[in-house]
């Protein structure tokens, strides 16, 4: 099993994350920033993830270091889980449609953090979270966890976007963090990551 359990505190936020991706798609998010949750339950949910993640941060503020800091330490977990990547899928995509929205990634879960992002939203604010917020998550937790990822959404309502955004990418994690039985190496012509 690849349950990893961390914890970060600054004098911004304090995180504490449980991530087994191996689960069953148990979730509990409490950020204390309700459409982050909402979007962190569904990715998790669809991975197959069991997660488990409390949020404290200065919300007063805003929500940037919360919403990073949440990104580095899901990151930092996925990195955990890993591994040197013996077994491992590595490399998947998903395409998911919400209504008018369609979202589409790919994932390269090869050590080499790295986003392209490509998407925009029409709102100032989502949820009460700028837009470009989720773009900061998605690489913080991209170069963290040392994940290709090409990210590309369209749509006309916000909300849908960002959801089936949320949900591609935590189905094309799951596929890539899966252990494939046909190999039990490293999959690289290296090696290793």
């Amino acid at each position: 099993m690849r349950k990893i359990t961390l914890a970060r505190e600054t004098k911004e936020t304090k995180i504490a994350l449980t991530l087994n991706p191996d689960g069953t798609g148990k979730v509990s998010v409490e950020t204390g920033i309700p459409f982050f949750d909402h979007m962190l339950t569904g990715m998790a949910k669809h991975a197959r993830f069991d997660l488990s993640c409390t949020a404290t941060g200065d919300l007063g503020v805003d929500c940037h270091h919360t919403i990073e800091d949440v990104g580095i330490v899901l990151g930092d977990a996925v990195k955990q889980a890993m591994g040197d990547g013996r077994g491992i899928r590595r490399f998947a995509h998903a395409i998911i449609p919400m209504d008018e929205s369609l979202a589409q990634v790919a994932l390269d879960c090869g050590g080499r953090g790295y986003l392209v992002y490509s998407g925009t939203f029409g709102s100032r604010t989502l949820g009460n979270i700028p837009p470009d917020l989720f773009e900061h998550f998605f690489y913080t937790l991209c170069i963290h966890a040392g994940i290709t990822a090409h990210i590309r959404f369209t749509g006309r309502n916000d909300h849908h976007q960002c959801e089936a955004t949320f949900k591609a990418f935590g189905i094309a994690l799951g596929k890539a963090l899966e252990i494939n039985e046909k190999s039990k190496g490293i999959p690289s012509t290296k090696g290793t990551f």
